[in-house]
């Protein structure tokens, strides 16, 4: 039986962190994602705040080692001295993030660091902590048009046909950065009025649009009504072409979607509206 080359393990990649790993593992991806032609098995293990965890990791690396017969990659965001000088002893690449930046930045600021685990997630980071929470509610309370009103506390309103990636957009906006994001769906009585209604209009700076390609739509609406005239491509179509036109009168700024991550999406919104992350 032949073997699909392109699903095919090649290598093991550790993601090892004292905390969550969220930090480790999105440095990981994004080195990762650069080489191309190489497939991996990702094995994230959080928490490995001592000495008998990192002993335990040590095992799990070596065996990785052994059965796939090449050394695994880590990559370790772990603070701790002694843990991370364990993990250097395996049979492994081993890219310690703070030790590559660490040094640098204490000879910078002339200031050493603290080498607190955690510190990322500490009580000094409780106002932007709350700032996320704050902006997670007003999202979630201003969703799919459910309520206009507070718009004039909104950092950006996003607006689109329904299912054109305004809600995960938004929630990844208030998750990630702590932005107040609301979002509003285009829908046939706005193209039949010829203009947005006036809780947006009154908010025109804030708006941020997103389009879609049709088939790309008729796809996604498929999967919540199949077989309906909502999900067909000749309607998806249409709907498409009247938001755009609408977005173009009205001078509203948008972007295609399609072929576009949410990570892609809020970085070109954020710059195009000039908005400053608020949380970290």
């Amino acid at each position: 039986m032949s073997t699909d080359q392109s699903t095919e393990i090649k290598r093991t990649v550790f993601i090892i962190s004292d905390g969550t790993g969220i930090t480790a593992e999105t440095l990981a991806h994004s080195l990762l994602s650069q080489f191309e032609g190489v497939a991996y098995r990702q094995i994230r293990i959080p928490f490995v705040d001592s000495v008998e965890k990192a002993q335990d990791c040590v095992e799990r690396i070596g065996e990785a080692a052994t059965k796939d017969g090449i050394a695994p990659i880590v990559m370790s965001t772990l603070v701790n001295a002694e843990i991370a000088a364990l993990l250097r002893q395996t049979n492994a690449l081993v890219l310690d993030f703070f030790a590559a930046f660490i040094a640098p930045l204490e000879a910078a600021l002339g200031v050493k660091s603290t080498h607190t685990i955690g510190r990322t997630h500490s009580s000094v980071n409780s106002s932007a902590y709350t700032a996320r929470i704050d902006a997670i509610n007003f999202t979630m309370a201003h969703d799919d048009g459910i309520s206009s009103a507070e718009l004039d506390k909104a950092d950006v309103i996003l607006v689109g046909v329904s299912r054109s990636g305004k809600t995960p957009t938004s929630l990844y906006l208030a998750l990630q950065f702590g932005l107040r994001a609301a979002n509003y769906p285009l829908i046939p009585e706005d193209f039949e009025r010829g203009k947005l209604p006036d809780d947006l209009r009154k908010h025109h700076h804030k708006l941020f649009g997103l389009t879609i390609s049709a088939e790309r739509l008729s796809s996604i609406r498929q999967e919540r009504r199949p077989d309906s005239h909502y999900a067909s491509v000749d309607n998806c179509r249409w709907e498409i072409d009247q938001a755009q036109k609408m977005m173009r009168r009205e001078g509203v700024r948008w972007l295609d979607s399609t072929t576009k991550s949410i990570e892609e999406i809020a970085a070109t919104l954020m710059q195009t509206v000039m908005i400053d992350r608020r949380a970290y």
